[in-house]
């Protein structure tokens, strides 16, 4: 956004130019029944492929979340290490936990992550912290379920 000459709301702030941002962020299966979600993903990520160069930035948005977590987070790994040796920054939100902890070792990676009490409040804040291997989906299905029971 501060690319394209946004408002910053801060008393000074630096970022890098980029030769382009590309985002990759899920669509809806289409409905015309031509091909299936994956199938449209990976059709997009070659098209973006073609257009990416050394200093451009990747947004990814739950990307290949259409197929299973082991599927999803290997192409993931293999599609975000290929941008990575091109010059490509890449910014991932994802549920994959395979794919994320795939670059643990990496010294340039960060995480971020939705913040969570020990009481299991939810602030809605984003914190540094390494992945996790839940979403704590059953947290909000006792939520939902307890309250429907009542």
């Amino acid at each position: 956004m501060a690319q394209c000459g946004m408002f910053v709301g801060a008393d000074s702030f630096s970022v890098p130019i980029r030769h382009g941002v590309f985002p990759h962020f899920k669509k809806e299966e289409d409905t015309s029944m031509k091909s299936g979600k994956l199938d449209e993903e990976l059709t997009r990520m070659s098209e973006l492929v073609d257009h990416l160069e050394s200093g451009a930035l990747m947004l990814f948005n739950e990307s290949f979340a259409a197929t299973n977590e082991r599927e999803g987070s290997e192409l993931c790994r293999q599609i975000t290490q290929a941008l990575i040796e091109n010059g490509v920054e890449v910014f991932s939100v994802t549920h994959l936990y395979t794919y994320a902890a795939a670059f643990l070792s990496h010294n340039e990676v960060q995480y971020l992550r939705a913040q969570r009490l020990e009481s299991g409040e939810r602030t809605f804040q984003v914190v540094p912290g390494e992945p996790l291997q839940t979403a704590f989906g059953e947290d909000l299905y006792r939520k939902i379920f307890e309250r429907a029971a009542e």
